[in-house]
């Protein structure tokens, strides 16, 4: 029988065992619990085997049917902490997925195969259109037309492949399955994931949510029951929101969310606020039941430093400088 531990706002308790796990889950469900087995921290009312005192009996809900077979159960290690990679142990015949240009490295015994799409229609035999749809889904999110599989093939023993995230951030492993097989992204957060994941698209139905949301119109829709990475710029922070509850992010930050999540815009404030506070027009609304992840430093916002910090002809803001362009010469950081 697994041992259980749990944590209340940093506060973790445990080990437990069932018994009381479940006990401690019907007495207060507001927080996360984890065993062995578990690739995450997850919500304690989402665990559907804490809901009887034994265990027994009890077989978890599959994720929706979406006609596509069990993702490959794998195994992983997250590496480093500002710029991290996540290595993946596959057994014999296990696959995973990648997105195009994220392969750090692998063993040889590792085979690649580039496909249309996420690879879910050539596991499930689909033809050719099917596997257009799959890829075109992709192009609207801003992906790649095409995934690496990345299968072990070697007739017995581990073989591991190892992704790296394109930009200084966190990578974050959910289990589709902890969240009802089915988590909503921003369009470009997709790293990798057991074959088996399908990669979709997620509409903004809502125009003022599209337009000033801070994601556009069309976000990733990832669905399945196994194992995704996900990458996002900074520190994540990760909420549980209850039913109607609202919380108040930038719109830049919002990361992902559970599909109960409610996703819309509300302005910021007095023409003040809007000139002056530097938040722009709206933040994102995010209203309760579901999961939230956030990031610190979305790409956009280091890319606008980046870019507001380059030199150009004819001036430069030289931030920390009093000598200015001149300082920049003086200590080498420029030439003529």
């Amino acid at each position: 029988m697994h041992q259980w531990y749990f944590s209340y706002n940093g506060q973790q308790m445990g080990p437990l065992d069932h018994g009381s796990a479940a006990l401690q889950a019907q007495r207060d469900a507001n927080g996360y619990c984890w065993r062995q087995g578990f690739a995450e921290w997850v919500p304690i009312g989402t665990v559907a085997e804490l809901k009887t005192p034994t265990g027994q009996g009890m077989v978890a809900t599959p994720p929706p049917s979406m006609g596509m077979q069990r993702s490959d159960e794998i195994d992983y290690t997250i590496f480093g902490e500002d710029m991290q990679f996540v290595e993946i142990e596959l057994d014999p015949g296990e696959s995973c997925i990648a997105e195009a240009g994220t392969m750090m490295y692998k063993e040889a015994v590792i085979r690649m195969e580039t496909v249309f799409g996420d690879g879910t229609q050539q596991s499930a035999g689909g033809g050719f259109l099917d596997k257009l749809v799959g890829a075109g889904k992709r192009l609207i999110t801003g992906e790649s037309l095409f995934t690496t599989v990345f299968t072990n093939g070697a007739p017995s023993g581990k073989a591991k492949a190892a992704f790296a995230a394109p930009y200084p951030g966190t990578i974050i492993p959910m289990t589709l399955s902890n969240f009802g097989g089915r988590i909503i992204c921003q369009k470009d957060a997709f790293l990798c994931a057991a074959k088996g994941v399908s990669i979709g698209v997620h509409f903004q139905r809502k125009i003022l949510t599209g337009l000033f949301g801070g994601e556009g119109f069309i976000m990733q829709k990832l669905e399945g029951d196994g194992l995704v990475f996900v990458h996002a710029g900074g520190t994540i922070v990760e909420r549980e929101l209850r039913a109607g509850e609202v919380l108040q992010v930038d719109t830049g930050c919002v990361v992902a969310m559970t599909s109960h999540v409610q996703f819309d815009i509300e302005q910021v404030g007095g023409i003040k606020s809007v000139l002056f506070g530097g938040e722009g027009l709206f933040f994102a609304k995010l209203t309760g039941p579901g999961h939230v992840w956030m990031q610190s430093l979305p790409f956009s916002r280091l890319a606008g430093r980046m870019l507001a910090a380059a030199y150009q002809k004819g001036g430069s803001k030289d931030e920390g400088s009093i000598l200015g362009g001149l300082g920049g010469i003086v200590s080498g950081d420029r030439g003529f």
